[in-house]
């Protein structure tokens, strides 16, 4: 219990974990399920730490979208590169990690490194520096940034788990991929929450865009169904929590 200006108040529950198809259960941070013989657990920031492989994850950064739109008469708050690196820095003290993985399009275009901002720049610079950074190529960003630091690669095998951008159509235990910017609506306490999520049938998994300007696909659309055939459960991110949804409860958009 704790207490508040004299009046006791419970403390906060995590969120409850609904049964699955897959075993999910709540971790330090997170929530946390093993897939491919690999523990893994969702972060409220929208990032993936493989605990055993001290390695975080991260897709869909799109690091200077606002700047790319601004370039074609459409003008939106410049400062996208800024708050997704801030969600970043969280996600990094969270677990503190050796390894970063950005599983591609981690810029909006192939020009989006010449338009940082100074002090952006060198911020990625320092996260490069003081971790084992790899960037995964994306279908925006197919060539390495240069003077960022970092190691690029067309996908990544991390132990039992392959990374790459773009998810295959083929069954791919163990696949972690972006692409797709998922996100999730359910109904809880009588109202629609729609949110980005991961969405996994607990053999693979698809990651949340992590951008700050990014949009979000929903899970039931049938772009979805070659990757999981079976149907998946969402992790939806909100209100600084990871909140599970098994298949179910999973509702198509309006």
């Amino acid at each position: 219990m704790t207490m508040l200006s004299g009046i006791q108040r419970k403390a906060p529950r995590p969120p409850r974990v609904p049964r699955s198809h897959f075993a999910m259960e709540q971790g330090d941070h997170g929530i946390q399920f093993e897939m491919a013989g690999e523990v893994v657990e969702a972060l409220p920031e929208g990032a993936l730490w493989a605990k055993h492989q001290n390695a975080l994850i991260v897709s869909d950064l799109h690091l200077e979208k606002a700047s790319s739109f601004a370039r074609r008469g459409q003008m939106l708050p410049p400062y996208d590169t800024r708050a997704t690196l801030d969600r970043l820095h969280s996600a990094i003290a969270r677990v503190k990690p050796h390894m970063i993985v950005s599983l591609g399009d981690s810029f909006h275009d192939k020009q989006a490194p010449e338009r940082l901002d100074h002090q952006d720049a060198q911020t990625i610079q320092s996260l490069t520096a003081a971790h084992d950074w790899i960037w995964i190529e994306g279908n925006h960003d197919p060539l390495p940034p240069k003077g960022l630091g970092g190691r690029t690669a067309a996908e990544l095998k991390l132990g039992t788990l392959t990374l790459r951008h773009e998810p295959t159509g083929d069954v791919a235990t163990g696949e972690v991929a972006g692409h797709l910017h998922p996100c999730a609506a359910v109904s809880a306490r009588g109202r629609r929450l729609r949110a980005r999520c991961f969405a996994t049938c607990g053999t693979r998994l698809v990651m949340p865009a992590f951008g700050a300007f990014t949009g979000g696909l929903n899970v039931c659309d049938e772009a979805f169904a070659p990757i999981f055939p079976k149907g998946c459960s969402a992790l939806l991110l909100a209100r600084g929590r990871v909140y599970p949804a098994p298949g179910p409860r999973l509702l198509p958009d309006a």
